[in-house]
């Protein structure tokens, strides 16, 4: 099935849920979950939540404060372990085989996740020393990159002394400096100016053309519309599943900042 950003809705998205074996058997998803849920002794932060992305898809992962984002992001990176349901994460156990599933994704924070104290080709050269890569691939995709990003006459340039837009999309650029199979970004366009916010996205429409599954969170509704498929969680559960123009459709709605609000309010948790 092919991933589609114009009229996503005719193009056989499934809701919430797990499809029978049979179709996951024959399915080209890399990200599935099966009542995935998290308790901290007595409380519930995410109850199971069942939900499936398929390879190149733009899944926006939503929720107000305290719905239980970030702990199913957790679990979803190998960072904590479920207590009960299944998942995997490019055919790789959550329980089992968590250090499998960190070599094979991107992560790129809120907060910016690259060392400011590095130039340019230093941070780029640092982290694909991490993802395994070797010096001559790490010298000739750092040439490309920095060719991409029009940085190539600022690469000896400390990265903290760059704008915030450039810091966003160099993180995200060395985020998936690797080719991993999914890259989570956690409200990666928090704080900067629309214009280099459509910037960033034009990076994740390619990513997502190259075969890079991206599953993200944000606060902004409009970025909303750029996904191909959105969940949207409220006090740990995932209420809403289906492409933008479908949930509009569902709540009567003009925008995503309807939908939410419609969701949202009658949450009784804040604070994630």
């Amino acid at each position: 099935m092919a991933i589609v950003r114009i009229a996503p809705a005719v193009n056989g998205y499934f809701a919430a849920g797990i499809l029978p074996a049979k179709e996951v058997a024959m399915s080209n998803y890399v990200i599935e979950a099966e009542n995935l849920t998290k308790r901290f002794g007595d409380f519930t932060a995410v109850n199971e939540i069942s939900f499936h992305v398929e390879k190149g898809e733009i899944f926006g992962f939503l929720g107000a404060n305290g719905a239980g984002k970030t702990t199913a992001m957790r679990m979803l990176c190998g960072l904590s372990i479920p207590s009960s349901g299944k998942a995997t994460i490019a055919g790789f156990d959550v329980y089992k085989q968590t250090e499998s599933i960190k070599q094979n994704i991107g992560y790129m924070s809120q907060k910016f996740s690259l060392y400011e104290d590095l130039t340019v080709l230093e941070n780029i050269t640092f982290f694909g020393g991490i993802y395994g890569l070797s010096r001559k691939e790490i010298a000739v995709k750092a040439d490309q990159l920095l060719h991409e990003l029009g940085l190539f006459d600022h690469e000896n340039t400390l990265v903290g002394s760059l704008p915030l837009g450039w810091k966003q999309k160099l993180a995200f650029s060395v985020a998936i400096f690797h080719e991993p199979s999914i890259v989570f970004l956690d409200e990666p366009t928090g704080g900067v100016d629309p214009v280099t916010r459509r910037q960033f996205w034009d990076l994740i429409y390619k990513a997502s053309d190259a075969g890079i599954t991206v599953f993200v969170t944000t606060h902004y509704m409009d970025e909303a519309e750029y996904c191909n498929r959105i969940s949207m969680m409220v006090d740990g559960e995932i209420k809403a599943l289906d492409t933008p123009e479908n949930l509009k459709k569902q709540f009567n709605a003009r925008s995503m900042d309807d939908v939410f609000f419609e969701l949202a309010r009658g949450a009784k948790r804040s604070g994630d």
